[in-house]
């Protein structure tokens, strides 16, 4: 095979890595940031609080900056504006997917990221102009991210070697998990130490300085790179010739009809039930219930994210190297990974519910619990592009559209059931985010298949009519 440092897929896996680190940097921010920008008196946070734990802050003094605007807004109107983003993302999905077909997933991904940064540098401007003009730049944001999965899984189609998939794809997408990594603390200290508006300046700045860099370097195909050296060219060609399909046409009936990708939607839409409910509630609950510092808390809510980007890294390498050196089927990869990416945080998501006030443990299940999901990449969230290579925006986009639901349902469920934060509580929602995972994985085990399905195949309307 052809070495993989400095290799042109390799480059392509590593831009689009600090693009989706950017995308979800992008996408974080406004939690962090919104705490500092809601008057302290608005959110009746203060008197709901739990007394189950004693409190445990080590507070440094630091001056504060205060100098940035604050807004009267009630815990509804918030849940709007944090919502707000999944109502745009979700629209984009399937002709983001579709477009990229089309048009290439270059310039999809990359006005994508680039309006999503635009529209992130007039978040303060919008916010000053009122409430509902925020929501509205929110979900923009939205519209500009939801081609990005897609335009990305259809680029890989055409650069990604079988037997590499796991590796180029974890790599690139890992970049979403380190961004919120990276992300929540360092919003944390840009509001703590010059004002909140700076989180949408600096972020959005570097998402544009980023699109520069990949209109530049980067192309649709293969055949249409500039410095690619013949030997890789020939190599990505060559292990893809049986993959793809040459017919023009969407066959969407039989996409619709088929039980593989419908194994890829319930896990999808289990894995992100479980995903979304933690990314937005888990620091209310280590503030509400755990009674932590704010301080600490950005960077004890980004160390389950860091694990998972550790994961996803890892379970990419291991899982080509079972494909290729240990002849494992691809379907019993596909399973294997996503059965541990989703039975192991349930486990660990139900025990955080039952620690009590140990906080030392309740953060490292909560960790573990994420860091497992890590394994989901190389199971069912890159299937897409075992059966179907030529249509996995497509399928990407269809499957994400329903992955997104959670993000709009499930914290709102989990606000609902927690109205006086108790610990009893928060374990019906951990029970529901557990039951909901098992659910998906045991779906998935029982109809994923890692074969291209005869759909996907140039052949296939020729043996129909």
């Amino acid at each position: 095979s052809v070495p993989a440092c400095c290799s042109a897929r390799y480059n392509l896996a590593l831009l689009a890595f600090f693009g989706f680190f950017l995308l979800y940097a992008l996408r974080v921010n406004l939690s962090v940031a919104l705490v500092d920008m809601v008057e302290p008196n608005t959110s009746l946070a203060k008197n709901t609080t739990s007394n189950v734990c004693p409190e445990h802050s080590s507070t440094i003094n630091v001056p504060r900056n205060t100098t940035g605007e604050k807004y009267s807004w009630d815990a509804d109107t918030q849940g709007w504006i944090l919502g707000s983003f999944f109502y745009g993302y979700i629209i984009t999905q399937i002709p983001g997917g579709y477009l990229a077909s089309k048009i290439g997933g270059k310039l999809l991904l990359g006005f994508g990221v680039f309006s999503t940064s635009v529209f992130t540098l007039l978040t303060p401007l919008a916010a000053n102009l009122g409430v509902g003009y925020l929501i509205a730049v929110r979900a923009l944001e939205g519209l500009g991210e939801g081609v990005t999965f897609p335009a990305m899984h259809s680029m890989w189609s055409s650069w990604a070697p079988p037997l590499e998939r796991s590796k180029l794809l974890s790599i690139s997408y890992a970049g979403a998990q380190l961004g919120t990594v990276v992300s929540l603390p360092l919003s944390g200290l840009i509001c703590y130490y010059m004002n909140w508006a700076y989180v949408f300046y600096i972020f959005g700045t570097l998402g544009v300085l980023w699109f520069f860099f990949w209109m530049w370097l980067v192309s649709d195909t293969p055949e249409t790179h500039r410095s690619i050296s013949r030997a890789e060219r020939e190599y990505i060609l060559s292990s893809l010739k049986d993959q793809l399909s040459t017919q023009k046409s969407v066959p969407w009936r039989p996409i619709l009809e088929s039980l593989p990708l419908w194994a890829i939607v319930v896990a999808h839409f289990s894995y992100n039930w479980t995903f979304y409910t933690l990314l937005t509630l888990l620091p209310t609950y280590m503030k509400e219930i755990l009674r932590f510092d704010a301080q600490e808390n950005g960077f004890l809510s980004a160390l389950p994210y860091f694990g998972c980007w550790l994961c996803i890294i890892l379970s990419g390498q291991i899982a080509d190297y079972l494909r290729e050196k240990q002849n494992l089927s691809t379907v019993c990869v596909r399973k294997s990974f996503t059965l541990i990416g989703m039975i192991g945080p349930a486990v660990f998501l139900v025990a955080a519910g039952f620690i009590g006030c140990n906080y030392a443990l309740a953060v490292a299940f909560v960790t573990i619990s994420t860091t497992l999901g890590g394994f989901c990449t190389s199971g069912y969230s890159i299937n897409h592009l075992d059966i179907a290579p030529s249509y996995a925006g497509i399928l990407l986009g269809i499957t994400n559209s329903f992955a997104t639901i959670p993000g709009m349902v499930g914290p709102v469920i989990a606000k609902n059931l927690t109205h006086n934060n108790t610990v009893g509580e928060w374990q019906t929602v951990f029970y529901i985010a557990a039951s909901i995972n098992l659910f998906g994985a045991i779906f998935f085990a029982l109809f994923a298949s890692g074969e291209v399905q005869d759909w996907a195949v140039s052949g296939y309307h020729l043996h129909r009519n």
